[in-house]
């Protein structure tokens, strides 16, 4: 069995393997890890689901960070998604054995928040339309990817999984800096951003604390990772001792 993940940023991707990984291209990590950086929003990831499946994954993970819409959550907190929502209000089911199973193994060394992860199709930048998305789904948190690669999995009949580490609570308003530097692609552009804190040099603060949030998801990430190849093998273990 083969867990196909796909990462969107490359600084999540280096939380998983120091190799250097075009985007729209996959490599093997180990022998049951296979990896894709797709680059930001849905479209890639759909894209870099589909480059997975062909390159024989059995099973798809979405991986990387997200923002909170459950209060409780902080910035670095693990979550585990048991159901999703895309944007259009359809619920998509996990696989409740796989995501048991992985779970149980990631809470030996992590808390784990299991909830629904809902769909955004852009940055969502205000604690104000973060909060109003809670009310509305009542989803944990969300992201511009694992919807997408949920419908590959579900088109081809494979298990899914959504792990994602919180970035930015939901009291939180991002920089204004990261909605300006911030091309079509969702990938963030250096040289607008170093524009937008020429002008605007008191977002520099904000900045450095949104910095400081990703490295503690980063951080999480890293410690999940060391639990990927005990989760990728639990249908073949299933498959064995049946």
């Amino acid at each position: 069995m083969i867990s196909g993940i796909v990462v969107a940023l490359p600084e999540e991707l280096a939380t998983l393997t120091s190799k250097r990984i075009d985007k729209g291209h996959c490599v093997f990590i180990a022998n049951t890890l296979l990896v894709t950086y797709s680059g930001t929003g849905g479209k890639n990831a759909q894209a870099a689901a589909e480059l997975l499946v062909a390159k024989g994954a059995t099973q798809l993970i979405s991986w990387g960070c997200a923002a909170a819409l459950q209060p409780s959550l902080k910035s670095g907190d693990l979550t585990l998604a048991d159901s999703l929502l895309d944007s259009n209000d359809t619920v998509l089911d996990i696989n409740a054995d796989w995501h048991h199973h992985s779970k149980q193994i990631l809470s030996q060394s992590l808390t784990v928040h299991s909830g629904c992860l809902a769909e955004s199709l852009s940055i969502v930048s205000s604690s104000k339309e973060k909060q109003q998305l809670q009310a509305i789904t009542g989803a944990i948190a969300l992201d511009m990817e694992s919807i997408a690669i949920a419908k590959i999995a579900r088109r081809k009949s494979l298990p899914f999984l959504a792990i994602r580490a919180i970035v930015d609570p939901v009291t939180m308003d991002l920089p204004r800096a990261i909605e300006y530097a911030a091309n079509s692609q969702g990938d963030i552009v250096l040289s607008r951003l170093l524009l937008f804190l020429a002008l605007h040099p008191l977002e520099l603060p904000g900045l450095i604390r949104l910095a400081l949030q990703f490295n503690a998801a980063k951080k999480t990430l890293k410690m999940a990772a060391r639990h990927l190849n005990a989760i990728s093998e639990f249908f073949h273990t299933r498959s064995v001792a049946h």
